[in-house]
């Protein structure tokens, strides 16, 4: 060859072919022959040692570049909700390139550890360099656990919080990581279990698990719910400034204010109502509901927003929050605080004499609250006696919006939505997170009015989107399949009531069954029942109606600080309207259905982790007290025991069914009884207990009875002795064989 190639043009030709590269290739590229070879191999040795290319089995590429396609092995989920990948088989000397694996519909999911076959392409973006596109899933990660480690001379072991988990992991003296006797830690199995107790290793130590505050951190750790924003989300939320009026709608006239819990961290929404000045609607109510502009905020594929649709809603604990979006928001300039300017997206809601909706119409506007009060200072107001701060309000605020509500709930009832009416627990905890009491929350008809006017807007919010022909999420609720309905059915008829078959069942035949059963010894029975005979509610962009409400369009509009599909609801109205460039993107459009069901499943998460915390924090409540006896009623029955729960603090404790006695106890899964064999004593849902607390663990939730009493008649348990009888031809048995092992054993000796 008449020119050979220099050391720079080598190199632009290799970045220039990112693909899969060989000395051959290269050679072949520039018509390099025979002993000019010898040359390209000495070129290429250079750019390795300065660093320029590196060299993975025979094929060369630019340093810090990937193949085409690339065995990633995931490394990391960010809090930003992406996940990231690095070169399985990397041999760099500088670290491996991180690569965001771009989910598409269909994938398998992948968890960190996992390994993927993945296609890449070039991205030039600082943290994250490359893309990478699934082509299949390779391995799974190593389990992983949350327990207790127990010291011991070997090392130790790890007992898991997960109440469901028996299993116990061992840990190497070298693989404790510093572990101390009675840490929440976190384990990572090591090797493949084979016999014996799988073998793991201590990842992280999150602190002693007896602290009353680690309760909600098991929980947290257990669900793997985000926790701490990333630096730029937080930078991000923090430049955020006061809205002006510009071209809202100036709403601060209107008495607007805020009806929350006592204790609530963030206010989404307000209401008032003033008497319609309509002559043509005599005697009809103007509703004024008004949230949050959280999409002011929160603009589409920001850092917030990747933030909060990772998240997808706010989780709550009786001893913290762990919100959706950072505290400067959600605390503050989102939240409708008494006396400042916030923006809002509101509604009009126009309502004739007998509580019918003839009309509505949303505005975004600027508004300033003149009160926040609880749920107890709005119902003490309504009853008559306001104190200072609702006293203002009482002829322009409260008189009015309670005409409007008691106006509202007679079209309300005509639409039958489901009576269950279920009792909210309430934890108090001291200042240093042991828990102090535990009740039910009162129940006003404040609660009431807010949750009529929500339902209301939601319903509006839905209504508005589909006259506008915009895509949605609606909040669906589907009615119970035919097995749970059968179940039901079964239920009821044992206990003399009926539900009609052969017809499409509706709202109005289980309030119906509902009410028949109300005040006498069955309602409890009948409650839980239809409680467990309902579906689950989740998103979708495909309209199902809402069961429970009895809708036949329902979305979610009131709570965009802590819902991520109130802000999707939100962005759609303000597209539909021609707010401003922060509503929906065609990008957000064409992914809807697979954000439905991401924060379908992150709602899932928050309530699994909420309730395991509430049984942890009941369990720590009533461990001082075991021994202890309760009333209670039986809430669950199950093959391998009953569960029941306890009037007065709602907890929920297990009774295996080896503590019933010698007998053996049928279990009827459709008609939910157990029924024992010589007996005949049939135990159901709903029957009132007495019982023992056998046992409390606070780390895992779990608590253990003893059943004394079974609708006031005496029953002896396995505990404390049995009922049936039975146990003296065992005990004959038992010793018979013996003595016939101890003669077969004397007689081999002779």
């Amino acid at each position: 060859m008449k020119h050979f190639p220099s050391k720079e043009t080598i190199l632009e030709w290799i970045k220039d072919n990112p693909r899969t590269t060989s000395k051959r290739d290269v050679a072949k590229a520039f018509g390099i022959t025979g002993d000019a070879r010898i040359e390209l191999k000495r070129i290429l040795k250079e750019l390795r040692a300065e660093g320029h290319i590196t060299k993975v089995r025979n094929t060369i590429r630019e340093a810090g570049t990937l193949q085409n396609v690339e065995l990633l092995q995931v490394t990391a989920i960010d809090a930003d909700g992406d996940l990231f990948g690095e070169p399985a088989n990397w041999k760099g000397e500088e670290h491996a390139p991180s690569v965001l694996i771009v989910p598409m519909k269909g994938n398998p999911a992948l968890g960190i550890g996992d390994k993927a076959l993945c296609r890449i392409t070039k991205t030039g973006e600082e943290h994250a360099p490359y893309e990478g596109r699934l082509i299949r899933k390779i391995g799974s990660s190593a389990a992983t656990v949350l327990g207790i480690f127990k010291q011991a001379e070997y090392g130790g072991r790890v007992i898991p919080v997960d109440k469901k988990s028996s299993k116990e992991w061992q840990i190497a003296p070298e693989d404790r990581n510093g572990a101390r006797e009675g840490e929440l830690v976190e384990a990572t199995q090591i090797g493949k279990v084979r016999m014996g107790l799988p073998k793991a290793k201590i990842t992280s130590r999150l602190g002693d698990a007896t602290a009353p505050k680690s309760v909600s951190l098991i929980a947290i750790h257990e669900h793997g719910i985000p926790v701490t924003f990333p630096d730029n989300v937080e930078e991000e939320a923090l430049k955020a400034e006061p809205v002006k009026l510009g071209k809202r709608e100036d709403l601060r006239h209107l008495p607007l204010f805020t009806i929350d819990p006592s204790d609530a961290r963030d206010h989404d929404d307000a209401i008032c109502a003033l008497p319609d000045t309509d002559p043509k609607n005599d005697g009809g109510h103007i509703v004024w509901v008004a949230i949050a502009d959280v999409a002011h905020y929160v603009r589409p594929n920001s850092a917030l927003d990747r933030e909060a649709k990772n998240r997808g809603n706010s989780s709550y604990f009786p001893d913290r929050v762990v919100p959706m979006l950072p505290d400067s928001l959600s605390g503050d300039l989102c939240s409708l605080h008494e006396g400042v300017d916030r923006p809002c997206i509101a509604l009009e809601i126009q309502l004739n004499a007998a509580g019918r909706k003839i009309g509505h119409r949303f505005k975004r506007g600027l508004m300033r609250s003149p009160a926040s009060l609880s749920y107890e200072q709005a119902q003490a107001a309504a009853d008559g006696n306001p104190d200072a701060e609702a006293d203002p309000l009482m002829d322009h605020g409260i008189k009015p919006l309670w005409a409007a509500y008691f106006a509202a709930r007679k079209e309300t009832k005509k639409r039958q939505p489901l009576h269950l009416d279920l009792p909210e627990r309430k934890i108090i905890l001291a200042d240093d997170g042991e828990v102090v009491s535990v009740a039910f929350r009162d129940r006003f008809d404040a609660h009431k009015l807010v949750e009529e006017f929500m339902v209301l807007a939601n319903v509006c919010a839905a209504e508005t989107l589909e006259a506008k022909r915009m895509h949605l999420l609606y909040r669906i609720h589907e009615e119970p399949n035919p097995e749970k309905l059968e179940s039901l059915r079964e239920t009821v008829e044992s206990v003399g009531l009926t539900l009609a078959k052969g017809q499409v069942l509706k709202t109005a035949q289980l309030n119906k069954l509902l009410d028949a059963a109300a005040g006498t010894e069955h309602s409890e029975v009948i409650s839980m029942s239809v409680l467990r005979s309902m579906t689950q509610a989740y998103y979708s962009m495909h309209n199902l109606g809402h069961f429970g409400l009895s809708l036949m369009r329902y979305a979610h509009f009131t709570s965009p600080i802590r819902r991520y599909a109130d802000l999707i609801v939100h962005r759609a109205l303000i597209k539909a309207h021609g707010w401003g460039d922060d509503g929906q993107t065609p990008e957000e459009e064409a992914n809807l259905e697979e954000i439905a069901e991401h924060i379908s499943k992150t709602e899932r998460r928050s309530m699994l982790a909420e309730r395991d915390t509430t049984d942890r924090y009941l369990a720590a409540y009533l461990s001082e007290r075991i021994g202890n006896e309760f009333e209670g009623k039986v809430s669950g029955i199950a093959r391998f025991g009953l569960f029941v729960k306890l009037s007065e603090t709602g907890a929920d404790g297990i009774i295996p069914i080896s503590h019933l006695g010698r007998e053996y106890f049928h279990h009827d899964a459709d008609s939910q009884t157990l029924t024992g064999e010589r007996s005949r004593l049939v135990i159901r849902l709903g029957m009132k207990a007495t019982v023992r607390l056998a046992e409390a663990v606070p780390v895992t939730g779990g608590l253990m009875f003893e059943l004394l009493e079974l609708e006031g008649k005496a029953f002896k348990s396995a505990l404390g002795g049995r009922k049936h009888g039975g146990g003296g031809n065992r005990k004959h048995k038992r010793a018979k064989i013996r003595r016939s092992k101890d003669a077969k054993r004397k007689k081999r000796k002779t």
